[in-house]
């Protein structure tokens, strides 16, 4: 079989791209062995194994014998660095077609995630005369660091570690003095009765002011987190304005969608 998604380019990847790659591997195909690893990257099969049961830690494989098999889901609230292993092409995709949204002299607020990292690599791509994030990610800010043409705005709070994001009354008391053109929000599920959903009710009360104080709200997912509830519901369906998606979405959630007055872009 010809590699085709995990197939290393000229020169070894780094670890992380090799271990992002190995997940990749592991969702389309449904396992991987430590000999068919071996020859794909071209390294050591000691090497390959450290890699398996890193990714096992991680929570994003379950090792076999003589290789691993994909871990099975957790309703639990993810940490980010294992959710920035898992559906990467289709974050990055979502990520590219955000940024194309963003307009030279616009106020936008990223909301913390995996998806929303991808719009603010992309935005620190593009050339800017005057552009205003403001974000409630640690890893967002840091990522759009040193633009001298980008004013970050980070919101105060309590830190928290699974999302590198800042909540509580300090956050919602920064956010009440603000107004955003364009809110981009990450979310953990989306339910087309229910709504939008996030599993810590801190982040969904400031995530709620966010819709609030934002001109046009646009929600970034994977087609995994469809049909999926968290506890806490962010904001109905009816706060949103775009829901930007990849191809793999179930129809019926598009057309529902479509049928509430919600725009969705598939990429």
């Amino acid at each position: 079989m010809t590699p085709r998604r995990g197939k290393a380019p000229p020169g070894k990847l780094l670890i992380e791209e090799r271990r992002r790659a190995i997940v990749d591997l592991l969702r389309d195909e449904g396992r991987v062995t430590v000999d068919d690893l071996v020859i794909r990257y071209g390294v050591s099969a000691v090497t390959i194994r450290g890699d398996l049961e890193a990714l096992e830690l991680a929570g994003s494989a379950k090792r076999s014998h003589g290789g691993a098999v994909p871990a099975e889901p957790s309703p639990q609230d993810v940490p980010l660095p294992i959710k920035e292993t898992r559906r990467l092409a289709e974050k990055r995709r979502i990520g590219e077609a955000a940024a194309r949204m963003v307009a030279d002299g616009e106020t936008i607020i990223l909301d913390s995630g995996s998806t929303t990292v991808e719009i603010a690599r992309c935005i620190r791509q593009r050339k800017w005369t005057s552009l205003t994030v403001i974000t409630n990610a640690l890893n967002i800010a840091l990522e759009l660091s040193g633009l001298p043409t980008v004013r970050v705005m980070m919101l105060g709070g309590m830190l928290r570690q699974t999302s590198y994001s800042l909540v509580g009354m300090d956050a919602e008391r920064a956010l009440a003095r603000l107004s955003a053109d364009r809110l981009f929000l990450g979310v953990d599920g989306l339910d087309t009765k229910v709504g939008v959903t996030t599993p810590d009710p801190q982040e969904a009360s400031l995530n709620a002011m966010m819709v609030k104080c934002s001109r046009e709200v646009v929600a970034v997912l994977d087609a995994s987190k469809i049909g999926q509830r968290s506890l806490a519901v962010i904001t109905p369906t009816s706060g949103l304005n775009v829901v930007i998606t990849d191809t793999s979405a179930p129809k019926g959630a598009v057309d529902a969608l479509r049928e509430q007055g919600v725009e969705v872009q598939l990429v």
